[in-house]
């Protein structure tokens, strides 16, 4: 039997597919090792290997952060716009 808890059924919407793609392009991007398996070319010595990696930290974090922010508009708006 299902019960019915008042909550509504997941609808995919413009918003969560922009967050689905922020939470999957660094994992696309650094599972692709092959696009980034190269020496060339060197950022201050740092060779493309490593910076690309630590490059993706910072976009990592800052698609993170778009995510949760456009996550949090769209359970503002599918809750009526009570401030959570």
């Amino acid at each position: 039997m299902q019960e019915e808890t008042g909550a509504k059924p997941p609808t995919v919407t413009p918003a969560r597919v922009v967050i689905a793609l922020c939470l999957i392009a660094p994992f696309v991007a650094l599972l692709w090792v092959s696009s980034y398996a190269k020496l060339e070319p060197t950022f201050i010595g740092i060779p493309f290997f490593y910076w690309y990696q630590m490059l993706w930290v910072l976009v990592s974090t800052v698609l993170t952060m778009i995510a949760y922010k456009l996550w949090q508009r769209d359970q503002r708006a599918r809750n009526g716009g009570a401030s959570a």
